[in-house]
């Protein structure tokens, strides 16, 4: 089973490019969590009818918002955080909007594990969104990771907004402290791994040089002047059947790649 993942900043602009069905011909996931979306269901024109089909858009139109397409019809599907997740960490009193109304989660439970696709807010350029991040989301996301994980395994995927170690990204000295790669965001990265969950890519492969989102300017994509930002983690246990977890950066049409894995039964 192969599992992608794929911030498409605006699925509505990257099928308008011809971009989407070819990277669905290349990589035949079998379960693809979209993230950036940008549009409600009725608005895409995407029909892949060999794949059962969930959103969450967000309450704000053309923004933010997930997507699943998967071949595998789920136990069931779960949209948001729980409403006493949501209550614990304070997400409904951030002065800058509640995240938990951005449609920035979908769990999807399958036989053998859930898959959660996650689209994490990000700091903003004047850091003013890092306490929201730091203190509120990053916690409440692993708590209720962890909290399915109880039942059963966890696989977590999406554009976690950060660049965890400095092989993750091209420039780390002059990014040091700034968006994206500060103390607190990478800080939840950490959270992550020692809670049991593994960054699949790092499993296999190290070193820098791998990226997975290329800003729009100064041809940053052809230079390979990137971030590794999207990720697919995997509970541990889980680990021993994922054979393969790769950055394709070959698929353009959004200024992130896809990554994916391969869940062996």
């Amino acid at each position: 089973m192969k599992i992608v993942s794929w911030n498409v900043n605006g699925i509505r602009a990257v099928h308008k490019k011809g971009f989407f069905e070819p990277m669905i011909k290349g990589l035949r996931p079998d379960i693809l969590c979209l993230q950036e979306t940008k549009a409600e269901q009725h608005q895409s024109e995407v029909d892949l009818p060999d794949y059962e089909e969930y959103w969450n858009s967000a309450t704000k139109k053309g923004y933010s918002g997930t997507a699943i397409f998967t071949k595998h019809k789920p136990l069931s599907i779960t949209f948001d955080l729980p409403e006493d997740i949501e209550e614990k960490y304070g997400l409904s009193d951030d002065k800058y909007g509640n995240p938990n109304t951005e449609g920035r989660v979908i769990a999807a439970e399958f036989d053998d594990f859930y898959v959660v696709n996650v689209y994490t807010p990000n700091a903003k350029d004047d850091l003013s969104r890092i306490p929201l991040r730091h203190k509120k989301w990053d916690p409440a996301f692993l708590a209720y990771c962890k909290r399915l994980n109880e039942e059963k395994p966890v696989i977590f995927c999406g554009d976690l907004n950060v660049a965890h170690t400095p092989d993750d990204l091209a420039n780390p000295k002059p990014n040091e402290g700034k968006k994206g790669f500060t103390k607190e965001e990478r800080a939840g990265i950490d959270s992550m791994i020692k809670s049991g969950f593994v960054d699949s890519f790092r499993h296999f492969t190290q070193g820098n040089g791998h990226y997975s989102w290329w800003s729009p300017f100064a041809n940053a994509r052809e230079r390979n002047v990137g971030w590794r930002i999207d990720y697919i983690f995997v509970q541990k246990k889980l680990m021993q059947h994922v054979s393969a977890a790769k950055i394709h950066a070959d698929v353009l049409g959004s200024d992130h790649c896809p990554v994916s894995i391969v869940v062996s039964h």
